[in-house]
């Protein structure tokens, strides 16, 4: 297996490199102006680490993968084309009103309640540039009214007089019966063949969102549009390049859905998140690797901290309706939390509240923290951290990047100490207090919101910052263990190197698998095939597309599923694909009641409220070839020698502590440090803090755990400390 995964994030753009059994890490700066030249930079550090250069890594490589987020900025600087949207005549304020509530999407439940200081985002499609269509389809798919076609024809030459870059097709009911809004895309395409216009897009909403739901779906397609112009050219610009070093084969990327497709089979929503997912993704085959239940995979980078549940048995989270920016969408995506919460976010004092608070402003990459000496001015998360002594200033990045403590210091002295009359170390000390906090308190949230608790899951801390930060984190949910994973600094361009060829499509239905008024089970098993069927052959058809033999292709089926009129539903796995006799039925119900109890108690099942399915939902994907990791050793516990020492603050602990310091690259697998100490490999490090120590595993992986002592006892090894 030859492959390259690569995961760009607000800071770093990261590189995963397998080639045969090697297995190469490496970082760039991310480059916003041209994703391309990071990635480049990443890509060629590991082949100068593989002693190749890089058209003989290309011209043999089997697949590049390729997670982004680059239409998050799009949409934050509003840098996207002008759209023009088609809607059925009558229903032209629909996105406009925004069911009356598109204030509140996207805002903290605070901002929410403000209802004075309640403002509408800037709206993507202006009222001018929408138009209504003379056509209906009903709720069953039938033509109510046709299509008036010389209507349509002068509607669109008002959109293109008003400037319209790209066209979005939003019609009643096109979910159900498509007809109507194909015939507008012809019509489009006859008005203002290619050589007039060059290549507009034309996006039709029930092609990317396939639920019922008229505002989300068009919300959908809108935002499809608005990102399609800067995906297709720096994707593609990014494909060039590659061809030009010698790559021929077609670039996959990473969907928001915990697979991939080829450039060709993407459309730009759901690449939104894709780079986090990858890591949910990786988070989940760690997990049966390693044989470890519940997991919270919490992945802390330079911007920000996403934050990712893995149960186990296939089961996965999704948003079906998430907020994309300030925008309500109908695609759905596996679910993250994410703060800002960074080695880059930006620390300050809150004039109100009186005290510090840190993000969701972020230094990024370009200037970066103030210790990067790159003209950054404001105090971070990880100038707090030098000052701290957890990072040493030579080997930062491998010592690609030289921090400058006193850069530090003059901004955290600046932003911080005056306002609070406090030195520079106690300023740092409350930083870090605070972004563990808060990333604790998200987690909690996370967990909280699905009935579980964080005492019965392992803290899975990756990305450059997580293993830095997570016994902080975890002290505070009161969790006994820690997971570094394998490659934990690049963890999300791993996910990608995992990830399977997947596509989902999905039907909304309302079907009583058991009614509570009849008390009767569901029996119209040939409908539910039908529809079940209909979607394989969607998913079947896609993969063909790319290339996929069709005896490669495999199809797991999920339902969303609710007791009665409860909001809450959960994704349950069927055990059939179809539903024959009452047996199936029976299985389905069981695995729906199994699933629930687990999530939210024994015992809180409800079957006499009713039994429901919403959606349908098939994954059709192709299993490909997996990166393998190794298992922690078993063995005698060895103590290593530590590389050096250095002076060290903690937040428990007053005044500085005579911390050891060790090299992973001179730590063998089994090994074990107790806390305090630090951990040092090429571009994280590992923090152990009192009351925990640390297991040393293969792949820069590492077990760390939480060691019980009585308070009496603590309290005595911490004055013995502080007096060092």
């Amino acid at each position: 297996m030859k492959q390259v995964s690569v995961d760009i994030g607000g800071t770093f753009t990261d590189c995963f490199l397998v080639w045969d059994d090697i297995y190469l890490e490496t970082k760039a700066l991310t480059t916003h102006h041209n994703l391309a030249l990071g990635f480049m930079d990443a890509l060629e550090q590991a082949c100068n680490e593989l002693g190749k250069d890089i058209r003989t890594v290309l011209s043999q490589l089997d697949s590049v993968r390729y997670a982004t987020t680059l239409g998050t900025n799009a949409l934050i600087e509003r840098k996207g084309p002008k759209i023009g949207l088609l809607t059925t005549a009558g229903y032209e304020s629909q996105v406009p009103l925004s069911r009356g509530r598109g204030y509140g999407d996207g805002l903290t439940p605070l901002e929410q309640q403000d209802l004075p200081a309640a403002r509408r985002p800037e709206p993507i499609v202006p009222i001018p540039m929408i138009a209504g269509v003379r056509e209906r389809i009903d709720y069953k798919g039938e033509i109510v009214m046709p299509l008036d076609e010389e209507h349509l024809r002068k509607q669109i030459r008002l959109l293109v007089d008003r400037g319209a870059q790209a066209f979005v097709i939003g019609l009643m009911n096109s979910v159900v019966n498509p007809v109507h809004e194909r015939r507008v895309e012809e019509i489009i395409l006859e008005e203002y063949p290619t050589h007039m216009l060059g290549a507009i897009p034309v996006i039709l909403s029930h092609q990317v969102a396939e639920r019922k739901g008229e505002y989300v779906r068009i919300t959908s397609a809108i935002l499809d549009a608005y990102l399609h112009d800067q995906m297709y050219h720096a994707l593609s610009s990014l494909e060039m390049t590659l061809k030009e070093y010698g790559y021929n084969k077609p670039m996959l990327v990473v969907h928001n859905i915990g697979g991939m497709a080829q450039l060709n089979s993407t459309h730009a929503l759901q690449t939104i998140h894709s780079g986090p997912t990858a890591g949910i993704n990786a988070a989940e085959h760690l997990s049966e690797e390693f044989e470890v239940g519940h997991l919270v995979a919490m992945d802390m980078g330079g911007t920000s901290c996403d934050i990712g549940i893995v149960v186990g048995g296939g089961i996965r989270f999704y948003d079906f309706n998430p907020v994309i920016d300030r925008w309500l969408v109908s695609v759905p995506m596996l679910h993250l939390g994410i703060i800002g919460a960074g080695g880059g976010s930006i620390a300050r004092y809150d004039k109100t509240l009186k005290h510090i608070e840190v993000g969701p402003a972020s230094a990024g990459s370009d200037p970066g923290p103030a210790c990067f000496d790159r003209g950054g001015t404001n105090p971070t998360v990880t100038d707090a951290d030098l000052i701290l002594g957890y990072l040493d200033p030579g080997y930062y990045a491998e010592g690609h990047i030289s921090l400058n403590k006193k850069r530090a210091e003059f901004a955290i002295r600046e932003a911080i100490c005056e306002e609070l009359d406090i030195d520079v170390v106690e300023a740092a000390r409350q930083i870090k207090k605070k972004v563990d906090t808060n990333m604790a308190h998200a987690i909690f949230k996370e967990l909280g919101v699905k009935g579980y608790d964080p005492k019965n899951f392992t803290l899975l801390a990756y990305g450059g910052n997580g293993p830095l930060h997570c016994c902080g984190i975890a002290k505070v949910l009161e969790m006994e263990k820690i997971l570094i994973p394998p490659f934990s600094p690049i963890f999300s361009a791993v996910g990608a190197g995992i990830m399977n060829l997947v596509n989902i499509h999905e039907k909304s239905v309302f079907m009583n698998i058991y009614d509570s008024n009849t008390r009767s089970l569901f029996s119209e098993f040939d409908c539910f095939n039908q529809y079940v069927k209909e979607l394989e052959e969607a998913g079947k058809e896609e993969l063909l597309r790319q290339g996929i033999p069709a005896e490669a292709i495999q199809h797991r089926l999920e339902l969303d599923m609710r007791y009665g009129n409860q909001l809450t539903q959960t994704s349950v796995i069927s055990p059939v694909n179809r539903l024959n006799n009452m047996s199936d039925v029976l299985q389905l119900v069981e695995a729906f009641s199994v699933n629930y109890g687990e999530r939210f108690g024994e015992g809180s099942q409800q079957p006499e409220a009713g039994i429901r399915i919403n959606t349908i939902r098939v994954l059709s994907y192709v299993e490909l070839d997996r990166v393998k990791f190794k298992k922690p050793v078993e063995g005698p516990a060895k103590t290593p020698k530590p590389h050096s020492q250095r002076k060290c603050y903690f937040v428990d602990i007053e005044g500085p502590v005579l911390t050891n310091v060790y090299r992973t690259q001179t730590i063998e697998p089994g090994s074990v440090i107790e806390g305090p100490a630090l951990v040092e490999s090429p571009r994280t490090t590992y923090l152990i803090e009192l009351g925990w120590k640390l297991v040393m595993g293969e792949q820069n992986s590492a077990w760390i755990v939480r060691t019980r002592k009585d308070s009496l006892g603590e309290k005595m090894e911490l004055e013995s400390l502080s007096k060092n």
